[in-house]
């Protein structure tokens, strides 16, 4: 970065919002996978004029360049692994519209998820995605990795509800997609395919965004049974009785016996798998699912069901599931998170063979996440200060991807492919598939400036 690219960058953002200093390029090298990546230098824009002009001079200057929102993904995605620009876009936070009368709202990448959830839910409107992430993740961020989380299962993913997106490409032009209708079908989806690329092909700075009604009740149930099978089965007795639940999360015996010590709600030793069910909607409704997933579920190993009585037992039932990840650091101080998705089907298989390749590399593999849809946080941990520690769990990584695909599922649910993964992609996606994919970047990006290094395998 030359003295008179700095002033420029200056000129469009302000002194104050290019950060060049050895300790400011260091505290953005990082993300949520603790890799590090500098970048040359750190630009936080305000507005979608900014984005393009920034992005103009560094076409003309063939400068890469790293969208980033909150570096809370775990796939690589924000990390500026070519150097460059890192474009950081917290500082454009403003929710810019909530049309109560058609159910939308307009934002910026920069506003965090969960703070724009509160916003609409005061209005009796309703936002459902909700990733783990929710209280500092950023809507932008949700869009590049089409982020989930356990309401998937009854409402989808961040894709669903997306209408439209104001987009700055690879060379400064600024360009719009979809709409704020709910049927649109003028030319290609543009929409859809930017949702998910990661910031591969544009830089998203302003998002339509479909709402729903805010529920009006919902209910808690902390389920536990005496094997993983017997939960397995619990999942298919629910959605074959008719019956999607808001969220329908498992934990493993591994899990369970990690936070044994630390859960609010008692896990006796016969305790080898949990599921928390929440349903929502109408009271009366609510109410007669959750006694009929209370039927359903009873001949399949379950040891408990405890329903909640009030705010204070749901909020106990997630302190369950929120004591995992604190927990998981007894196991090891290292961790391999990855996050496969499997058909529903196939989950008892899925479980049977990461516990097999957990014995057979002697890694400890602790399994939990969204069995109503298959997705599984898969977490090695491991300490990589033992001899050929790294090995085993890099080999660990690469055939639970492979028992995954197996499956017909996926290596990637919702974290994304980004640096972490990208070596795995041709497990999944075919040559022809592959080679087409390569085109699309192509087409945007011909320069290959736009988040570089991301998704496709190296050469």
């Amino acid at each position: 970065m030359t003295p008179k690219q700095l002033a420029q960058l200056q000129a469009i953002v302000g002194a104050e919002n290019c950060l060049a200093t050895e300790a400011d390029r260091l505290i953005h090298a990082y993300d949520a996978t603790q890799r590090r990546h500098p970048p040359d230098i750190v630009v936080y824009p305000n507005s979608t004029e900014e984005v393009s002009q920034v992005m103009r001079l560094a076409h003309t200057w063939r400068l890469p360049v790293t969208p980033r929102g909150a570096g809370s993904g775990f796939s690589g995605g924000a990390l500026p692994v070519a150097g460059g620009v890192e474009l950081v876009l917290t500082r454009m936070n403003r929710i810019l519209e909530i049309d109560r009368e058609n159910f939308i709202a307009v934002a910026e990448p920069g506003v965090v998820t969960a703070d724009f959830q509160r916003a609409v839910e005061s209005l009796g409107l309703f936002y459902p995605p909700d990733p783990a992430s929710q209280e500092f993740c950023t809507l932008g961020g949700n869009i590049a990795e089409n982020a989930g989380g356990p309401r998937c299962l009854k409402y989808g993913v961040t894709r669903d509800y997306v209408l439209g997106l104001t987009v700055v490409s690879a060379q400064g032009e600024i360009f719009h997609t979809g709409g704020r209708t709910l049927k649109n079908v003028a030319g290609y989806d543009l929409t859809h395919l930017i949702v998910g690329s990661e910031g591969t092909l544009g830089i998203v700075t302003a998002i339509t965004l479909k709402l729903l009604p805010k529920p009006a009740s919902k209910k808690t149930m902390l389920a536990q049974f005496s094997s993983i099978n017997g939960a397995a089965r619990a999942v298919t007795a629910i959605i074959s009785g008719k019956i999607i639940p808001t969220t329908l999360e498992f934990m493993d015996a591994a899990t369970i016996s990690c936070i044994r010590e630390r859960s609010p709600i008692p896990l006796p030793d016969k305790c080898q798998a949990a599921l928390i069910i929440e349903v929502d909607g109408d009271p009366a409704q609510v109410e007669t699912q959750m006694v009929a997933i209370a039927t359903l579920i009873a001949p399949c190993d379950l040891l408990r069901g405890q329903i909640a009585a009030n705010v204070q037992d749901t909020e106990r039932i997630w302190q369950v599931r929120r004591a995992v990840s604190p927990s998981l650091k007894q196991l090891g101080p290292d961790k391999f998170n990855e996050d496969i998705v499997v058909p529903r089907a196939q989950l008892p298989q899925m479980i049977e063979a990461l516990e097999e390749i957990a014995a057979r590399l002697q890694v400890r593999i602790v399994n939990f996440g969204h069995a109503g849809d298959g997705n599984i946080h898969v977490n090695i941990m491991v300490d990589l200060r033992q001899e050929r520690m790294e090995e085993k769990a890099r080999q660990a990584v690469g055939e639970v991807f492979q028992a995954a695909v197996g499956l017909r599922g996926s290596i990637s649910g919702e974290h994304g492919i980004g640096t972490v993964k990208a070596g795995y992609l041709g497990l999944e996606i075919d040559p022809v598939a592959m080679a087409m994919m390569r085109r699309v970047k192509a087409a945007f990006d011909p320069d290959n400036l736009l988040n570089p290094g991301k998704i496709f395998p190296p050469p």
